[in-house]
Order: structure tokens, then sequence, then C-alpha cells
């Protein structure tokens, strides 16, 4: 009864010490993807952060283009991280504060930096 019972304990080392070694390149191969994950992962950020600032700046533009009141080919526009900077000539405050409140409309704007955005008067 006591052979049983000892082949039965080697066995159950036996395969608990391949189970270690073979966990080992295992474990190794996981903390070496997840540098690589989370460099992906902020390059992703990134680049969303980018084609969001490209829409609101496209969306801003196309907003000026449409409204009769603005002069929306005099005014340039730039997005980084959601803050929007206009500048270039309007013909009057009143247009470009105008400019300066349908900007703060569009979606995903955080703010609005006008400094640059001179009137011609």
């Amino acid at each position: 009864m006591k052979k049983p019972i000892k082949q039965f304990a080697v066995s159950i080392l036996t395969a608990a010490a391949l189970g270690l070694l073979l966990a080992g390149p295992v474990l190794a191969a996981n903390q070496a993807v997840q540098p690589l994950v989370l460099a992906a992962s902020e390059t992703m950020d990134n680049t969303e952060e980018a084609a969001s600032d490209t829409w609101i700046t496209s969306k801003v533009k196309s907003t000026f283009l449409a409204d009769s009141n603005l002069s929306g080919i005099d005014i340039k526009v730039e997005t980084n991280k959601g803050v929007v900077t206009l500048s270039g000539v309007v013909a009057t405050d009143a247009e470009r504060d105008l400019a300066v409140a349908k900007t703060k409309e569009i979606k995903g704007v955080t703010a609005v930096a006008a400094e640059a955005l001179k009137t011609a008067e």
C-alpha cells in the first residue's frame, strides 16, 4: 500500500517541478510584453488626441465658413489638446466675439485663445 502512495507523491512533485519550469518562460514573456502594451496604449492615446484635435479644427473651420457673418477664410484655426487658437484679421470686434462664441460651442473644445485674432478697425 505504501508503494502506490510513494509513486503518487513522486508524480505530484514531478508535475509541480515541470509546471514551475514551464511557467518561468511564460512569466518572463509576460513581463517583457507589459511595457510593449503600455507603449502601444500611450501611442493610441496620442493618436486619438491628434485625431480629436484635427476633428475640432475641421469643425471650427467649417462652422466659420458656413456662417455668413464670419470671414472664415481669414481666420486661422489651430488645436492642441482641445485648446483652440484663433489668429488672423476680422472686420469688427463683433465678428471676433462671434468667432470665439462659435468655437466654444464645438464639442471637445476645452478653451479658446483668441489673442492673435485682430480686428481691422
